[in-house]
């Protein structure tokens, strides 16, 4: 049953008919190589004209695997760009949502009150919030509508512009519903600066954050600081989480913190609708306090991969030897593997050079796992090309990040 799941998959990557199962295709892609790893884990399916040998048949499933992990990779990108266009729907109607949303709430708090001008601005002001929202929403409809904007260079939903956004939306708002306002002569003091010093404030903060964490992430990247592997479709999760998937606790401060401040100046926009929503100076101190702890995240999170040593692998029953052609070698190190890296697709782009050779780390599999390569040791077997002599040895990540080099001696 595992052979021809695996065969369906591999078929799902050629015909386009399996392309449009969009989620479906993907599950039954994920599931056939996650069957398939155990199996060969288990010692199953490897043909016997390579059995006989550890090298060829470790060799042999490892190919297996890489092959099967870039037919997973193929289905979840192509399941990122389908979920894309459908989620550009899902954004319309959370922008549409909010409208009539606002609309059913100012009708029930009408009653027994009288509908006032100030219902009507609100109204007003979020009918022209949403047009252009719409319009956006329709010109990035394949890179998901409305989250557009949101979504980093790594394909992943951003923290800082998110809570930007928010920012910017309210801001707009309160500014638009004021105006009306003064138009229609019920304020003329509203917009005064001294109303809205704290709003302003923190938006240009957030605004800031989110250049500043552009900024900060680039230049890392470029000076091979940080490493960045580009996830194949952006997740709710990003926002609160490191490219790892765990939660991060300043993205979730700074998400949260912004987020309860920036109810409280709705709130206050409501109670208060003559006038910008005054923030307390003390609220937006906090904000800073966890804008500060975002950004230095950002500047000291990841880092370059490092190669430590390179020692010659030893089987039980070897007897101690100098590193030969044919044996294998460990690596060790740190960073081998980057956040987001850890899916089997990306473990098949890391690369051994030793000297001008290139290696490519084979995967070992062990049931729901891979014991080669890990984020701290990578083994390859030492290329027959491989000259005698002193040679250099390094690793290339699956992020493109070269680690720093170190000397082995290799003899006849």
């Amino acid at each position: 049953m595992n052979a021809v799941s695996v065969q369906e998959a591999r078929q799902c990557g050629d015909h386009a008919g399996c392309a449009r199962g969009g989620r479906a295709g993907h599950r039954r892609a994920v599931a056939a190589f996650l069957a398939r790893r155990d199996e060969l884990a288990a010692g199953h399916g490897v043909p016997a004209a390579v059995a006989h040998s550890p090298v060829a048949s470790r060799q042999w499933v490892s190919d297996e695997l890489a092959q099967s992990a870039r037919t997973v990779a193929a289905r979840d990108r192509e399941d990122g760009d389908a979920w894309l266009r459908r989620v550009r729907y899902a954004t319309l109607g959370a922008v549409w949502g909010a409208v009539l949303a606002l609309l059913l709430g100012q009708a029930l708090t009408a009653i027994g009150t009288g509908w006032t001008g100030a219902r009507t601005a609100g109204l007003v002001a979020a009918l022209l919030l949403a047009v252009p929202l719409t319009g956006a929403a329709h010109a990035h409809r394949a890179r998901g509508g409305v989250l557009a904007p949101l979504i980093g260079e790594d394909n992943r939903l951003s923290t800082s512009r998110a809570v930007a956004a928010g920012w910017l939306l309210f801001a707009v708002y309160a500014v638009l519903f004021l105006a009306l306002r003064t138009v229609t002569g019920a304020d003329r003091t509203g917009l005064g600066i001294s109303h809205g010093a704290g709003l302003l404030t923190v938006f240009a903060l957030t605004a800031a954050v989110a250049v500043a964490t552009r900024r900060i992430v680039w230049a890392r990247v470029m000076g091979q600081r940080l490493q960045k592997v580009r996830a194949d479709r952006p997740r709710a999760a990003d926002l609160l989480c490191d490219d790892n998937g765990r939660a991060c606790p300043t993205d979730l401060a700074y998400l949260l913190v912004s987020g309860a401040v920036l109810v409280l100046g709705a709130v206050r926009l409501g109670h208060e609708p003559d006038r910008l929503p005054g923030l307390p100076w003390s609220l937006v101190v906090l904000v800073a306090v966890a804008a500060a702890g975002y950004l230095a995240t950002k500047c000291v999170e990841g880092g370059r991969p490092a190669l430590f040593s390179v020692v010659r692998s030893r089987e039980a029953g070897d007897l101690d030897a100098p590193i030969r052609t044919g044996d294998d070698i460990e690596i060790r190190g740190a960073g081998f593997v980057p956040a987001g890296a850890g899916g089997p697709d990306p473990l098949t782009r890391l690369v051994v050079r030793i000297g001008s050779v290139h290696a490519h780390v084979p995967l070992v599999p062990v049931p729901g796992g891979f014991a080669n390569p890990t984020d701290t040791s990578l083994t390859v077997p030492l290329p027959v090309d491989v000259e005698p002599g002193r040679v250099e040895v390094w690793v290339v990540t699956a992020s493109g990040v070269e680690t720093n080099r170190v000397m082995i001696d290799v003899v006849d």
